[in-house]
């Protein structure tokens, strides 16, 4: 089986074919350098995703604060995710790089505050 990518590893986007045999990558070509090869084993056989967003803030100059994962998280908990997120309130003052929630889903990734809410 073959699959198609647009590899995201570098500015260039080549575009990538991975040939799968019984759930492995057993060849990867279009790419120009070795990320778009790691890129497409991996997203072929683990995907993960990098997820940004916003919580609310309790009392703080402005009502939500943008954040994102410490690491990438697997692709099938991003929905997962995003619902927590809707959920989640944070206690101003906020500092960029302040861990909001630690270790979400069990995926070993911290949700990091990426901008500052001051108290109100």
């Amino acid at each position: 089986m073959e699959r198609n990518l647009i590899c995201i590893g570098c500015p260039l986007g080549c575009q990538l074919t991975a040939v799968m045999e019984n759930g492995v990558v057993t060849a990867v070509t279009g790419n120009t350098c070795p990320r778009g090869d790691e890129y497409a084993r991996k997203e072929c056989t683990a995907p993960e995703r990098t997820v940004t967003g916003t919580v609310r803030v309790v009392g703080g100059a402005v009502p939500v604060v943008s954040v994102r994962t410490s690491r990438p998280i697997p692709k099938e908990k991003v929905l997962e995710l995003a619902q927590l997120m809707g959920k989640i309130r944070v206690q101003a003052p906020v500092r960029p790089g302040d861990v909001v929630a630690a270790n979400v889903l069990e995926t070993g990734s911290d949700l990091l505050a990426t901008c500052s809410a001051a108290i109100d």
